[in-house]
């Protein structure tokens, strides 16, 4: 009978078409600066539509050459500080190939990919300070990890939880102003409800820990259970950080769970004085969500859970049906599982790539990084105080710079501006940044994770905010 399904007949083809793809896929790396973003074809839609004809590997890597490679998001390019995005590095590629080809399910049982993602789990617990007893998960990113976190703060208040849901209890969570969305998609997606995350002031770009203390007796006094605080290392607006031993020092008092929202913030740990010093305390937090995708530059998509008590992770998780009982040896071993410390079952191998990422540098190599993004965004910043039209929205703290291309310009005006650059020079392929709003002015941004750029893009890429805020 001739063999149906799936097959790969010719294996010596195939072997040459994902060569090409290997070759192609390290060149336009090797050349991120000839890359940046570009628009995608009008037609694009329709060159991806699928009809379900086999055309064979020759064809499939031609389109992706053609169609896929040059109309990527950008963020590889080395003037690219839009939003807060990785740059992704050549290890990922390597890594990828390991992953294909294992094909990894780290929900659980014995293989080795769950002890790499324990290594990993384990290296990252120790940069930020927490203590042999913490657990952590390789998840999405941060969104997913917060979830994971506020659950597991939710069980501590309510220990019946898992069986009978809050039952009527109204849980307040607290958060400075201007907290990572983050925070309130997980009390939505919880069932404890977006009002119940209260904004506390903030005083000099951090939670007012006084303004915390009034906030949790008043709502006390009205019945609610306060359980949790964001702290914040790296707003996503401009770049500050909460003080998080004096955080520390309030949740202990209030009987608060403290997690920190450290996405690409926490990863100036491992950066040199004076960055890392912003996240100091960040070891005395009982949970953190943090990114490897954005200041990490591995690819997408890898962020983590840190919690500070492995035994209150697994109890927000463990769920083992008589379809997953574990065994003390073969396949069904290698207790613990990953599923029982999160929401998936089924779970990609996103630790290779930071492992891989790791072996190939160093850890130097990634705090000399950081360190120097910093120092490009205190760079930028400097040159635009000295800039006769430009002017800061706020000091440079850590890895962000928000200015204004026009100060002489009305509010309004500023922000048409200001939009306007921003859109011509992603266009152009100049430079990508975004935007954000304080007091309501449309402002530049930009969010320096990007390990390519150099002083160079710096000085030029604000040259061309110059030239077109003349226009």
């Amino acid at each position: 009978m001739q063999e149906q399904g799936i097959k790969t007949s010719d294996w010596a083809t195939f072997r040459a078409q994902a060569q090409r793809m290997l070759d192609a896929a390290l060149t336009q790396m090797e050349q991120a600066a000839d890359h940046p973003w570009q628009p995608v074809p009008e037609d694009i839609s329709e060159r991806y539509a699928l009809d379900g004809t086999p055309r064979g590997a020759e064809a499939a890597v031609d389109q992706i050459l053609r169609d896929v490679l040059p109309y990527h998001g950008g963020n590889t390019h080395p003037r690219f500080w839009g939003w807060v995005q990785g740059s992704g590095l050549p290890s990922d590629i390597v890594a990828s190939i390991a992953a294909a080809c294992v094909n990894a399910n780290m929900g659980g049982r014995d293989h080795g990919a769950n002890y790499m993602e324990r290594a990993v789990v384990d290296w990252t617990r120790r940069q930020m300070g927490l203590p042999d007893s913490a657990s952590g998960l390789l998840v999405t990113g941060t969104s997913q990890a917060t979830v994971i976190a506020f659950q597991a703060a939710r069980l501590r208040v309510c220990p019946d939880l898992r069986n009978i849901g809050q039952a009527g209890v109204r849980l307040t969570a607290y958060a400075g102003a201007g907290v990572h969305n983050a925070a309130r998609k997980a009390v939505e997606v919880l069932g404890i409800g977006a009002d119940n995350l209260r904004k506390v002031p903030l005083t000099e770009g951090q939670l007012d820990t006084a303004a915390l203390r009034r906030m949790v007796a008043e709502d006390r006094a009205a019945g609610a259970t306060p359980f949790l605080v964001v702290g914040t290392a790296g707003s996503v607006d401009l770049g500050q950080f909460d003080d998080l031993n004096a955080l520390a020092d309030a949740a202990a008092d209030l009987g608060l769970w403290l997690h920190v929202d450290g996405a690409f913030g926490a990863w100036t740990r491992i950066a040199a004085e004076p960055y890392r010093a912003l996240s100091d305390g960040i070891g005395r937090a009982d949970s953190i969500a943090l990114d490897f995708h954005k200041w990490m530059y591995v690819g997408y998509d890898c962020g983590v859970a840190l919690l500070r008590h492995e035994t209150e992770h697994r109890a927000a998780f463990a769920a083992r049906p008589s379809y997953l009982e574990g065994a003390d040896r073969g396949l069904a071993g290698g207790e613990p599982w990953f599923c029982d410390y999160g929401i998936d079952l089924s779970r990609g191998n996103r630790a290779l790539k930071v492992w891989t990422a790791l072996q190939t540098y160093g850890d130097a190599a990634f705090s000399e990084a950081i360190t120097l993004n910093c120092q490009l965004a205190k760079q930028m910043g400097e040159e635009v105080a000295h800039h006769q039209q430009m002017a800061l929205a706020e000091p440079v703290v850590s890895n962000v710079c928000v200015f204004t291309a026009r100060r002489d310009l009305p509010e309004a005006a500023q922000s048409q501006t200001n939009a306007r650059i921003a859109q011509v020079l992603q266009e152009q392929g100049e430079a990508v940044f975004s935007t954000t709003r304080v007091n309501d002015v449309v402002l530049l941004r930009a969010a320096i994770t990007n390990h390519r750029t150099q002083p160079a893009d710096i000085t030029a890429a604000l040259q061309a905010v110059a030239r077109e805020a003349a226009v």
